[in-house]
């Protein structure tokens, strides 16, 4: 697992102030809710997990987006009265009976619980999950100033709300939702062969999308769908795709 950096919002500006900034419906009593921060462009900048504990609100954002994430915070807050600061805290997560204090992790319900301040680890084969339900995962299918949301599965992961009103990147997250069908997005494919993360998917000689994490025999992709017709090359790979979205 990723490693992660829990940060500590507080200020009774904070709900205001988030409600105004990520993907999701934050406001109080939603539980532990995942989103994400975008550019006005509509583009993906980092994914979180957060949690209203009463008198503070927990973000749990993968370590490698922590400091970039807590400097766009910082820029947006302005004169809102929010705080915010690294907690030191840890977070464990596993899919076996969860412990007391646990909280199901509201994108799937194959990624079992999340726990925190706690640490520790269990034996779940997490990228063969992920390959499984079609969840990308930060820093792989989910790429800062590249990635679109609906691309590659927010709304099915129940990451963005269309009802809550004005966010960073909204207006473009809302056109993609509305207009013809996407033609591009993270998809299972079958593979045969290995070849590295990130390494392009062509088909004759054209360029089709990217592979991703391999697991099984199986792999996540992002295709463009109209060119995804017949079996394509990543290096030394096959790929395969039987044209089924998730």
């Amino acid at each position: 697992m990723t490693q992660r950096t829990l940060l500590r919002l507080t200020g009774d500006d904070r709900h205001h102030f988030l409600q105004n900034l990520v993907t999701n419906d934050v406001s109080p009593g939603h539980g532990l809710t995942w989103a994400a921060l975008l550019t006005p462009q509509g583009k993906y900048l980092a994914d979180f997990f957060l949690l209203d504990r009463g008198e503070e609100t927990l973000l749990d954002v993968a370590a490698p987006l922590a400091g970039d994430l807590m400097k766009r915070l910082t820029m947006y807050k302005l004169r809102a009265k929010v705080g915010l600061e690294e907690t030191g805290l840890s977070v464990a997560r596993g899919t076996d009976a969860a412990p007391d204090g646990a909280l199901a992790d509201p994108r799937h319900p194959a990624l079992g619980w999340r726990l925190y301040g706690a640490s520790g680890k269990d034996g779940t084969d997490w990228d063969a999950l992920r390959v499984a339900h079609v969840i990308p995962e930060t820093g792989v299918e989910l790429i800062p100033n590249e990635s679109y949301p609906l691309e590659v599965g927010f709304e099915r992961l129940h990451g963005v709300d269309f009802r809550k009103g004005c966010y960073v990147g909204q207006e473009v997250t809302a056109r993609m939702k509305h207009k013809s069908e996407l033609k591009k997005g993270l998809v299972q494919v079958q593979v045969e062969g290995t070849a590295p993360i990130g390494t392009e998917i062509t088909i004759k000689g054209r360029a089709a999308g990217t592979l991703y994490t391999q697991s099984g025999g199986k792999a996540l992709a992002y295709l463009r769908f109209a060119r995804a017709t017949a079996p394509m090359q990543a290096g030394a790979a096959t790929v395969i795709w039987d044209g089924k979205k998730p």
